[in-house]
C-alpha cells in the first residue's frame, strides 16, 4: 500500500513514540477511534505497525535489538528525565551496579556530581562517563567486549559480578511484555543482568515509556523481581496493577 498523509502522520507519531495507545493517536491526529483503529489495522496488516492492546507500537525483531548510536538519540529527553529522578534518589556514599543499556548510562551522567560512590559496571560507556567524577570509584566487569555497545558480556563477567552485594542495581531493559516479563534480546547480556539484580539489595529498573509492550526474546525477571521503577511517562494498561500487585514503587518522571 501508499500510506495517505493521514497514515503517514499516524507512522511517524507511532515511529518517534516506539509505542502508543490508540486513545492518544486519535487526539494527536484529531480524528475518530473508528478511523485510528482502521489506519492501524491496514498499516499492520502490511508489516509496517504491530498491534497490542488498545495500542500500537513500531513493528520490529524480537530477536535483535536497533543499533547504539540510533537507541542514544531515541526518546533522548525521556530518558535524560528519567535519569535525573533516579539520581535525585540515589544517596552518596553507596554502593551500586548499573548494567549495558542507554538508560543506564544517562543515569551515569546524572550521577558525576554525587560523592563516595562505589560503581560496578559491565557497561563501559557507564565506566568512562563516571571515571570523570573523582569522587567515584569505577570498577569494570571483565569478560567478552561487544564492540557494538561496549558492553561486557560472559561467563567471566557473572563470576565477577557474583563477588559482591551493592545496595542498588540500576538497571535497563528492551521491552516489559503486559504478562510482567522483563526481557531482552542477547541471552548473554541477561545472564549478566540476572546475576547484577541477584547480587542488589535494591533493584531499580529504568525504562521509557516505549518498553512497554514492546517484545523481546529471553527473559530476564519479572516485575515481582524488580523494587522501583522509573519512567518518563504514566504506564499504560495492564502495568498499573501488575506493578500494585508486585509492589513495585512506579517515579514518572515528569
Amino acid at each position: 500500500m501508499t500510506p495517505n498523509p493521514r497514515q503517514l502522520a499516524l507512522l511517524h507519531a507511532v515511529q518517534s513514540q516506539g509505542s502508543v495507545m490508540l486513545d492518544d493517536l486519535s487526539a494527536t491526529l484529531g480524528v475518530s477511534l473508528q478511523t485510528v483503529r482502521r489506519d492501524v489495522q491496514r498499516l499492520a496488516d502490511e508489516g509496517l505497525l504491530a498491534r497490542f492492546h488498545g495500542g500500537v507500537r513500531v513493528a520490529g525483531s524480537t530477536v535483535e535489538n536497533i543499533a547504539h548510536g540510533q537507541r542514544q538519540t531515541l526518546h533522548a529527553e525521556g530518558k535524560a528525565r528519567i535519569a535525573r529522578a533516579v539520581a535525585r534518589e540515589v544517596p552518596n556514599d553507596c554502593s551500586l551496579i548499573l548494567n549495558i543499556g542507554t538508560t543506564t548510562e544517562a543515569i551515569a551522567q546524572a550521577l558525576l556530581r554525587h560523592t563516595g560512590l562505589r560503581v560496578i559496571t559491565n557497561n563501559l560507556n557507564v565506566a568512562l562517563t563516571l571515571s570523570a567524577n573523582p569522587q567515584c570509584e569505577v570498577i569494570v566487569a571483565g569478560g567478552v567486549l561487544r564492540g557494538r555497545d561496549r558492553g561486557v558480556v560472559g561467563e567471566a563477567a557473572i563470576d565477577f559480578i557474583r563477588q559482591f552485594k551493592v545496595d542498588i542495581a540500576l538497571v535497563g531493559i528492551s521491552g516489559i511484555e503486559a504478562d510482567g516479563t522483563l526481557r531482552d534480546y542477547d541471552y548473554r547480556e541477561v545472564k549478566v543482568s540476572q546475576a547484577i539484580m541477584a547480587h542488589a539489595r535494591e533493584v531499580w529498573l529504568a525504562a521509557d515509556h516505549s518498553k512497554f509492550n514492546r517484545p523481546a526474546m529471553v527473559e530476564v525477571a519479572r516485575l515481582s523481581g524488580i523494587d522501583r521503577l522509573f519512567t518518563d511517562a504514566p504506564v499504560p494498561e495492564p502495568f498499573p496493577a501488575l506493578l500494585h500487585d508486585a509492589q513495585v514503587r512506579c517515579h514518572v518522571a515528569n
